[in-house]
């Protein structure tokens, strides 16, 4: 099966934080997503790009109207995703929690979200 991960932040968390907390804090993150990817059960991994680039695709009038930023409001954003094929929920779980929105950044209101895929169209 297969399962979606949300890797989601807290924007005023993170703006609060010195330049140095967020580069300490970030620094650890590539050797997480390294071990989470050496499990051989991460099909994609992602970071996403600044909100400046952000633009939501709405089905307006019979057509698409594109408006900027993230169309849900929430306190949280995504700031990343991954997708794991594993053979059970529990195992999804164990590598979902080697990411490192779920391992770091308490103060910075990072987390991770674990989301079972019904279809999909890749590979």
């Amino acid at each position: 099966m297969k399962y979606l991960g949300l890797a989601y932040f807290t924007p005023e968390k993170m703006a609060a934080m010195t330049p140095e907390q967020v580069k300490a804090l970030v620094s650890q993150c590539p050797a997480l997503d390294e071990k989470m990817r050496a499990t051989g059960k991460v099909r994609v991994s992602a970071s996403l790009g600044d909100l400046e680039g952000w633009r939501t695709l709405l089905p307006r009038g019979g057509g698409t109207q594109v408006v900027d930023g993230p169309y849900t409001e929430s306190k949280e954003l995504v700031g990343g995703l991954f997708i794991i094929e594993a053979d059970s929920h529990e195992e999804a779980l164990h590598i979902a929690s080697l990411h490192p929105a779920a391992t770091l950044g308490e103060t910075s209101g990072w987390a991770v979200e674990l989301i079972p895929i019904e279809f999909y169209l890749g590979g």
